[in-house]
């Protein structure tokens, strides 16, 4: 229990030191960040093994490959890592420092946020830049309404992936499992694709990350639906519309986070969208509630957004005080 009080104060110390600090932009620019990094090394991994002349099969293998060296590197990185930090004073301070660079609560806020002030300093053009930072889809089909729930549907799913999975994984295995869960999910970001190029190759990451988000995408959901109040919604209907309708999305894990937001605000989200020329017609989340949203329901969502993450770090704190 003791070395998992330890762990659990780490995550604490993580939490508080990127609500504070965040990602500060003078660090960034002088060294690299551990996610650019990986990056880095799953970019070189493809371009030297996902060759187009090769079979689907050897493909998918070389994918499979890939997906154990970045885990065995970010195992041991991790283990290394503690293992130094454990020698000196303070080290759980610093462990947690290192940790709260994986960790996207400020950096979430800031381009969602992001998205809003656009909206008031330069109407829906410049909205629609600021959209196109955070999501994948053709921003200049988006009206004001879809500018907005874009955003909106991005907090709800960043949320999960950016916040409560490393919290968790860093929780339950350490600095070793904070940094293998990035990697996977950035490899899944930029392998885990259905095109033709990452379809096999990129099989083994996007069933990883599935794999990995399974529990942290449902306490997503649970947190934001805890929190719905403080938008002016309803614990009880954020839940109810998050088990009737987070298994109507396309992805395993994001319709919890997403229907259960959707439940809180009183909004449909997701529906049919498009990415350059690809249209995904999804069906919606809450499909009843209005489509209509605006501006004022981003600054809803980032309440939501403020407050889950606050009953988080709340949640391991007291984990914390009894262990």
């Amino acid at each position: 229990m003791l070395i998992w009080s330890d762990t659990l104060y780490v995550v604490v110390a993580a939490l508080a030191f990127d609500a504070f600090i965040g990602d500060p932009d003078w660090l960034w620019r002088r060294l690299p960040h551990p996610v650019a990094l990986g990056g880095a090394l799953i970019g070189f991994l493809d371009r030297k093994l996902n060759r187009d002349k090769r079979s689907p099969m050897h493909r998918k293998l070389a994918g499979v490959s890939v997906m154990i060296l970045l885990l065995a590197v970010s195992a041991v990185s991790g283990f290394l890592i503690e293992l130094a930090l454990r020698q000196i004073a303070f080290g759980h301070l610093l462990d947690g420092l290192i940790a709260s660079t994986l960790i996207a609560q400020r950096s979430l806020y800031q381009h969602v946020a992001q998205v809003r002030a656009a909206f008031a300093d330069g109407g829906l053009s410049e909205a629609r830049r600021a959209v196109s930072m955070i999501v994948g889809r053709d921003p200049d089909r988006l009206d004001e309404a879809g500018v907005s729930r874009a955003a909106i549907e991005s907090c709800a799913e960043s949320f999960s992936d950016g916040v409560v999975a490393p919290a968790f994984w860093l929780a339950l295995l350490g600095l070793p499992g904070l940094i293998a869960y990035k990697a996977i999910n950035t490899a899944d970001s930029i392998i885990g694709h259905l095109s033709p190029r990452y379809q096999s190759f990129g099989w083994a990451a996007a069933r990883l990350d599935d794999l990995v988000n399974l529990i942290p995408a449902r306490l997503s959901g649970f947190l934001v639906a805890m929190v719905a109040p403080v938008a002016g919604g309803s614990t009880i209907a954020a839940l109810k519309v998050m088990w009737r309708d987070a298994g109507k999305h396309r992805s395993p894990n994001a319709g919890w986070p997403e229907s259960a937001t959707a439940g809180a605000l009183g909004l449909a989200l997701a529906g049919p969208r498009r990415y350059g020329e690809r249209v995904v017609d999804d069906a919606f989340l809450n499909a009843a509630a209005r489509k209509d949203a605006t501006p004022g329901e981003i600054g809803r969502a980032l309440n939501l957004l403020i407050a889950a993450c606050l009953l988080q770090a709340a949640v391991y704190a007291t984990l914390v005080l009894v262990t």
